[in-house]
């Protein structure tokens, strides 16, 4: 699927009107999620759950619902050009055992070909690919701004080089990846290397040493380089901690590459639509306006979509809280 200028003033048209969401487009029809000095933008195509992802699908919902900035995986922009199937799993990931089941032999060896075949046509790739995709995305009022690679520290030292190359090309200024603390000092000496920020992201693991869900993983990591930073998902530090993670910002607020927004209830519980959880998003938000805060502020929808609703609607809803909570 491909979309063309007249296509996206359409889509822009509609939203505007199917979403009633005044401010969210532009003057010039393009998305404008920048609320309050806070650019807001979203985890994609992750919260499109269920949807198709291509890059132009993803560019798509972004334009419909008023998203001008994106944490975009690496799987669309690599299909995009054609890389092999493997692209659209993620790196060093194909084939495995079923169920409890090990992979055979076979499997294995039909696994190593397929990564073999992966690195081959990324190692072969001229970056002004990446430069016309990111065209692409900007001509329709999109910027990528944090690339995230599945199973990056499993790659090899020229496929890093490669990552890093193709997030700044992309336009990024940091890449976001979710990798055992360990490896953080590898990846974060390519981070040095490339002078481009690495997000780890946390979950609500507190007892694992290899897991960013205790405090301490993220300074481990900071210590070993100066390029490692943080992906502050909200909602998880909150419902694991018990306590807000605005202080924690604040304290570290210069290795911060973005904040994952979700609300969750506390204790660990479930997430919810925004507003009816415990997690202080709209504190984070204040925080990220009164601070003048640069980072992203990155949707994550990963709450059930009510009957009656849709992923785009919700979406829509999410991105009309963070207006209403920086303008209104």
């Amino acid at each position: 699927m491909s979309y063309t200028r007249r296509d996206f003033g359409m889509m822009a048209a509609g939203a505007a009107s199917a979403l009633a969401m005044p401010g969210v487009l532009s003057a010039a029809g393009k998305p404008d999620s920048v609320f309050g000095g806070v650019q807001v933008g979203i985890n994609a195509p992750y919260s499109f759950h269920g949807m198709p992802a291509g890059a132009d699908d993803v560019l798509g919902y972004l334009v419909q619902t008023g998203i001008s900035a994106a944490e975009l995986r690496s799987q669309p922009v690599e299909a995009s050009l054609g890389a092999p199937a493997l692209a659209s799993k993620g790196v060093g990931e194909a084939i495995v055992g079923t169920g409890t089941q090990p992979p055979t032999k076979e499997q294995e060896a039909e696994q190593k070909a397929a990564i073999e075949a992966l690195k081959k046509w990324r190692l072969s790739r001229s970056m002004n690919e990446f430069k016309a995709f990111r065209k692409k995305y900007e001509d329709a009022g999109v910027k990528i701004q944090i690339v995230k690679f599945d199973k990056i520290d499993t790659s090899s030292d020229e496929v890093l080089d490669y990552c890093f190359q193709m997030a700044k090309t992309l336009g990024a200024n940091a890449i976001s990846c979710e990798i055992p603390v360990s490896k953080t000092k590898r990846l974060g000496a390519f981070a040095a290397k490339h002078q481009l920020m690495v997000g780890y992201h946390g979950h609500g693991n507190l007892t694992n040493p290899e897991a960013f869900g205790r405090l301490g993983a993220w300074e481990q990591a900071f210590w070993y380089s100066k390029f490692n930073g943080a992906n502050v998902d909200i909602g998880h530090f909150f419902a694991s901690n018990g306590f807000s993670p605005a202080e924690w910002i604040k304290e570290n607020h210069t290795r911060i590459t973005h904040v994952h927004l979700k609300d969750r209830k506390a204790n660990m519980g479930a997430g919810m639509p925004w507003g009816q959880g415990d997690t202080p998003v709209k504190e984070i938000l204040q925080l990220m306006k009164r601070e003048k805060y640069k980072f992203q502020a990155t949707i994550e929808l990963e709450y059930p979509v009510p009957a009656g609703s849709s992923i785009l609607a919700e979406v829509s809803k999410c991105v009309a809280f963070c207006k209403e909570v920086l303008e209104g």
